[in-house]
């Protein structure tokens, strides 16, 4: 069987989202260490952090992800900005350590009209600056964007030339969205696309960079560029899409987080069954 789970709330503490992604049915969950929408962290409670790493190791729940909130820009050419958020990775990193979280997923930014190879260099410098302050085992997983306007991280290439200018590449993984590769113009709906998609990955990186699956359907056409997630089958990329990822064996063995709508037809337990029915 795949390991599949959503993102959860951690309203009442991060504790909490334990006992909400048993009562889900997650094998793995996804979580905001803090309130996504503002700069500044409350500190972990010892207490809270000691329920949480006895709650995760008594549910048998592998692995728990931490994605980083919503404003840091790692490419942003405003200095203000960019300080912020390489302070926001550093402590998200430290937050991870403390809670005994394997993986924190990111977003390399915007480079809002300063041109890729300054974007690059910014998202670059920042991640080595974070980790340079750090010597835990937690490892930094890139996402793959949907090719937004001036967005760092919509080609594979573009992944690669920040990669390369890491100094601590071994904390260094990939989480690869379905829906913001399939906006990004990588067909991954048929299984030529799927291979040809995962081919250029191995060439790149190295399929063993690969260490977490977003999984989420597409609104928006191929190359489309909008970041527009949909519930599983129901998009652009389709059940067959769908099937053909799910039974891939370079992609069936990795946790896969679904950061799919909630809405009065489909909600979160929807979309998993849907995942673990089209990977039988």
């Amino acid at each position: 069987m795949v390991r599949v789970g959503v993102h959860l709330s951690i309203a009442g503490g991060v504790d909490r989202a334990v006992s909400r992604a048993l009562s889900k049915g997650c094998d793995t969950f996804q979580i905001f260490s803090r309130n996504p929408r503002g700069w500044r962290a409350k500190e972990l409670e010892s207490g809270t952090v000691e329920r949480f790493v006895t709650a995760v190791k008594d549910s048998g729940i592998d692995p728990v992800v931490v994605h980083m909130p919503y404003l840091p820009n790692l490419a942003c050419p405003n200095e203000d900005v960019y300080l912020k958020s390489v302070d926001a990775l550093s402590v998200e990193i430290k937050r991870c350590s403390i809670l005994k979280i394997p993986y924190l997923v990111t977003h390399l930014g915007s480079h809002l009209g300063s041109g890729l190879e300054k974007g690059y260099l910014r998202a670059a410098d920042g991640i080595n600056k974070a980790l340079s302050k750090d010597d835990s085992d937690v490892i930094l997983l890139l996402e793959n964007t949907a090719g937004t306007k001036n967005s760092v991280g919509g080609k594979f290439e573009d992944i690669r030339a920040i990669m390369d200018r890491i100094e601590k590449i071994d904390r260094i993984g990939i989480c690869f969205d379905t829906c913001h590769a399939y906006a990004a113009g990588y067909d991954v709906r048929t299984r030529e696309g799927l291979d040809t998609t995962l081919k250029r990955f191995d060439e790149l990186f190295g399929i063993s960079t690969l260490r977490l699956l977003h999984l989420n359907d597409s609104k928006g056409g191929l190359g489309s560029g909008r970041d527009r997630h949909e519930h599983i089958g129901l998009g652009r990329i389709g059940e067959n899409g769908f099937r053909e990822i799910l039974h891939d064996p370079r992609l069936r063995d990795l946790p896969m987080i679904l950061e799919t709508p909630v809405d009065r037809e489909r909600d979160d337990a929807w979309n998993m069954a849907k995942v673990r029915e089209l990977a039988r």
